[in-house]
């Protein structure tokens, strides 16, 4: 029989449950939002307690890196969309021009007769044409679903200001509700903040300046649509073992087949010594040797991240497969024998 005590406990258990799920279902459609805002927190926390130190005043500090924020993000998108937007129904009809059969014919006269690549040249034909108009369907709906967007920015902003100015009182509250002894905690702390470290400044911070660079060597050496080029080269510059070189490999061919000898040449050396070598120089500077993550781990987690949570999940898949592993090496090594003293 279960006594009034444990009946009490249960009942509270039961009420927390069912409230934390009905509010986990009023929040889903804003989840992303609520993420982004505590993400965008997070790395601007040093520049928040920069002004701090020298207004002294939580709100005005926390209101003057939101408006940096905001002019750095929305300012740019407002000016560059209308490019984008051009450029890539430009790409659009140019992908459909491409005569793929021809092009294998011409690579490989000799295998015309070749069933196989003449298949492989039709599949390819069609992928392209598929992901063309994927491209295009995607910024039509962007368009279309612009006041749903800009309610879902208004979203990341309050909760970047109050997750900045109330960070510590933030940390303070889900110390308070943590299982973990003092010590495991400090431990874990220091770990998460690790790997937060590793993902958000060495993945996606790297992959970010990685396709800036691509982009000024794109427009130095007069690369046609080069914006779109330039946002392609960021998003596979923050996929671990990808990286921007599938951006600017396949230009630096189109440059030579256009007979831009010289500037193929150039936009080469660029290549091989500026992009690639952010990689080398930045990264160790960003993130210590010792809180390094497994790329198939950041990989794997930034595929299912991005169909889950969309663009977001490039940060939130591979940090969610991180911590998960933190946890189970913790308890496989039983290195926190006081885990819930």
């Amino acid at each position: 029989m279960i006594d009034e005590k444990m009946f009490k406990k249960l009942s509270i258990v039961l009420v927390i449950g069912a409230l934390a799920a009905l509010s986990l279902i009023i929040l889903w459609p804003l989840v992303t939002s609520i993420l982004a805002g505590l993400i965008l927190a997070y790395v601007f926390k040093p520049v928040y307690l920069k002004f701090y130190s020298m207004t002294k005043k939580e709100n005005l500090s926390a209101l003057i890196v939101m408006i940096i924020v905001f002019f750095l993000v929305l300012i740019p998108m407002w000016i560059f969309l209308p490019i984008v937007a051009k450029q890539v129904f430009d790409v659009y009809l140019d992908l459909q021009k491409v005569d793929t059969i021809n092009l294998v014919k011409t690579i490989f006269p000799s295998f015309i007769g070749t069933g196989v690549l003449i298949e492989f040249a039709a599949s390819l034909n069609n992928f392209i044409s598929s992901f063309a108009g994927r491209i295009l369907t995607f910024m039509s709906s962007f368009i279309l679903d612009l006041p749903n967007f800009l309610l879902k920015i208004s979203v990341v902003f309050f909760v970047f200001f109050f997750a900045m100015r109330d960070s510590e009182s933030l940390k303070g509250y889900v110390q308070s509700l943590s299982p973990f002894s003092s010590n495991t905690e400090m431990k874990f702390s220091k770990r998460f903040k690790d790997i937060t470290n590793a993902v958000i400044f060495g993945q996606i911070i790297i992959g970010f300046a990685q396709g800036v660079v691509t982009g000024i060597g794109l427009f130095i050496f007069g690369v046609p649509n080069a914006l779109i080029l330039t946002i392609t080269a960021t998003l596979v510059g923050i996929l671990p073992i990808i990286g921007p070189w599938l951006v600017w490999i396949p230009v630096d061919i189109y440059l030579f087949a256009e007979g831009r000898t010289a500037a193929a040449i150039g936009f080469l050396i660029y290549g091989l010594i500026v992009i690639s070598w952010i990689d080398v120089l930045i990264r160790p500077m960003l993130v210590s040797k010792k809180t390094k993550i497994s790329s198939a781990v950041v990989l794997v987690g930034m595929i299912g991240g991005l169909i889950i949570f969309g663009l977001l999940g490039l940060i939130l898949g591979p940090l969610i497969l991180a911590y998960l592993l933190l946890f189970l090496d913790a308890y496989r090594e039983k290195k926190f024998p006081s885990l819930f003293s």
